[in-house]
């Protein structure tokens, strides 16, 4: 199998684990802040602007993104072959998640009705945090794909470890 060699230190486990948690973090953040701002609109001619993705809650999934983070540093800092076998699985989760909200997004992005003018701001401030979501989207893709790869190598090791590098043996040694 092609991830049998890959190996990812502990703290490089950590930092992504991190990463995984703040962007999770930023998702719920823009949630609120899509709620509040379409929750302020007034009902004109044209109607309101509830887009796709506000409507299924895709950037509130981010809560799936927190916890995955949460079980990457907990497999880093207790590397067990079942704590790297749910990080796996949160992952597949987070990415299922994340392909599904990019795809919503794009079809938010590429279809715009008209809105009442007393919207129309609203609108397309939810369409810019919408491409800012899509960034953080493909970029959770990223993080979730590189770490499974990474996981999927230490599993076939035949252990559930996570390799450290050479300085932090070194380090420890002392």
């Amino acid at each position: 199998m092609a991830c049998g060699n890959a190996h990812i230190s502990k703290s490089d486990s950590l930092a992504v684990g991190a990463v995984q948690i703040m962007l999770g973090i930023f998702s719920v953040l823009m949630w609120y802040f899509l709620l509040v701002l379409y929750m302020g609109q007034i009902k004109g001619v044209f109607g309101k602007y509830e887009p796709l993705t506000y409507k299924t809650g895709c950037t509130l999934w981010g809560i799936f993104f927190i916890v995955s983070g949460v079980c990457m540093i907990k497999t880093a800092k207790n590397p067990t072959r079942a704590l790297t076998i749910s990080s796996l699985g949160l992952n597949l989760l987070c990415m299922t998640a994340a392909l599904i909200s990019m795809v919503l997004t794009l079809v938010e992005l590429s279809s715009f009705k008209s809105v009442s003018y007393k919207n129309y701001g609203q609108a397309k401030l939810g369409r810019e945090v919408s491409r800012v979501l899509l960034a953080v989207y493909f970029l959770e893709i990223f993080i979730t794909l590189m770490h499974s790869i990474f996981m999927c190598g230490s599993l076939n090791r035949g252990h559930g470890a996570v390799s450290t590098s050479a300085t932090e043996e070194t380090e420890t040694a002392f």
